[in-house]
């Protein structure tokens, strides 16, 4: 476990995943153990959403790849580059066909190993700024590898009745409820405040959209996402793919109010 602290907040970090954020004492970050999500930060990548429907099989370039829900990415463990008192970088480098253990099978899925047939290194940076955090993931790799971004970060709830706002809508927590698994798209959106006991800010870059989830009253996800999967049939996923060029970065500022 890493802690990253200045004058004002503090942020807690273990093998990789944001496990707190704390400003003037006030936690953000939905806690493990709690009702609703095991976890409380992940990221999504290669692909984001399900594949069970297409056989757990995603097209690309090189011919299908055997992928599971949100990608195979978070299947795989950080390494720690460097960090400081206010900073702090992990890795995550695959080489092409390398097989990686499917933790959902076989009580959730079919597919004991996932593929991708691309090598890549995933870097997830983390920045502890006075009035706000930054998190930041750049990806290098073989040249025209597809592939999409999501990043999944969890938020405590307090109040019964918090609102999600964007530039030009109010989503009610109820409204995100009733989407269910699915996840409510929040299209062509870069920031978004989440107004609860205290209110929160997620600024972004490179991503381009929203998608908010939830299955209980405890806690939000407010996940940027370069593409909204249930915009297709699971066997077209492959439309929402990007190409890579020399590297992509994207970013995510979280900016709580004073």
């Amino acid at each position: 476990m890493i802690q990253l602290k200045n004058n004002t907040s503090e942020i807690s970090i273990d093998k990789g995943e944001l496990v707190g954020y704390k400003v003037n004492g006030f936690e953000f970050i939905h806690q493990k153990g709690s009702p609703g999500w095991s976890s409380s930060d992940t990221e999504m990548f290669p692909i984001i959403g399900p594949v069970n429907k297409a056989g757990f099989r995603v097209q690309t370039p090189k011919g299908p790849a055997v992928q599971d829900q949100h990608g195979h990415l978070r299947q795989m463990e950080y390494e720690l580059a460097n960090h400081s008192d206010t900073t702090a970088v992990y890795e995550k480098k695959y080489k092409a066909g390398t097989e990686v253990f499917n933790a959902k099978f076989p009580e959730k899925s079919t597919e004991e190993a996932l593929i991708w047939p691309y090598d890549f290194k995933f870097k997830k940076s983390f920045v502890l700024h006075e009035d706000s955090l930054e998190i930041s993931f750049r990806i290098t790799g073989e040249q025209g590898m597809p592939f999409m971004l999501g990043y999944h970060p969890t938020f405590k709830l307090y109040s019964s009745a918090p609102t999600i706002v964007t530039k030009n809508r109010e989503i009610t927590l109820d409204e995100v409820l009733a989407v269910g698994s699915r996840a409510l798209q929040v299209a062509d959106c870069t920031s978004i405040t989440l107004k609860d006991e205290k209110e929160i800010t997620i600024e972004t870059k490179g991503f381009g959209n929203f998608m908010c989830w939830t299955e209980v009253r405890n806690m939000v996800c407010i996940e940027p996402i370069s593409f909204y999967p249930y915009a297709v049939e699971q066997s077209h996923l492959h439309n929402g793919f990007q190409l890579l060029e020399d590297e992509a970065v994207f970013n995510v500022l979280l900016k709580p109010k004073a």
